[in-house]
């Protein structure tokens, strides 16, 4: 009888920051090499030091890729974020991040006004539980240094009822908005809630 070897690769612990090279496998359509990109992992149990090296990888063309809270096996609850660099990108491009994190949802939607008015995109949004801050729902921001910044008006939901989700979030599509980010988790104010994160373009 033949010996079957193991679909599955023996998996590696890497550290918190991780360097890694990525080849796509696949050939584009048009013959030309696949693009190779770069990819950052930073991982993180306090908000306030995922932002500093957050921002330190965007003064290094690093730009937003995921975002995930949660247990992590060595970590404990962290906030993890994978960031990207293609290898063709211009040496002088760099990023600006801001990290929003609030156990009190109803605070969030002021500093999320102030982030876009300041020119910060929406990216991605997890809930965790931090160090100091608790259980928090925690929404990341980012901009291009130097580019002029597009005009956006941001809505946030959040709401322990499905069918008010509904209801608020057909209000708001009718007003133009559109939905960016959904997480479901359990806040210290609000109980489990529904949190959705929406944007429009300014009318005036």
């Amino acid at each position: 009888m033949s010996t079957r070897r193991s679909r599955f690769p023996m998996m590696l612990a890497f550290p918190i920051c991780l360097h890694a090279t990525a080849f796509a496998f696949a050939a584009q359509s048009d013959g030309s090499a696949p693009a190779v990109h770069d990819y950052r992992v930073l991982a993180a149990k306090k908000t306030s030091t995922m932002e500093k090296e957050l921002n330190e990888a965007g003064a290094a063309g690093y730009r937003f890729g995921a975002v995930m809270g949660g247990e992590t096996g060595f970590g404990g609850s962290e906030v993890v974020v994978v960031l990207i660099k293609r290898a063709d990108a211009p040496a002088d491009n760099s990023y600006e991040f801001k990290l929003l994190a609030t156990n009190k949802t109803s605070t969030m939607q002021k500093e999320l006004q102030e982030a876009a008015d300041a020119g910060f995109e929406y990216r991605g949004q997890t809930v965790f539980s931090s160090t100091f801050g608790g259980q928090e729902v925690v929404i990341i921001g980012e901009r291009e240094v130097g580019a002029t910044p597009k005009q956006r008006e941001v809505k946030l939901l959040a709401t322990s009822k499905t069918s008010t989700m509904q209801k608020e979030l057909q209000e708001a599509g009718e007003a133009g908005f559109e939905i960016v980010g959904l997480t479901v988790a359990e806040t210290a104010f609000g109980g489990s809630e529904v949190v959705a994160v929406l944007r429009r373009e300014r009318t005036q």
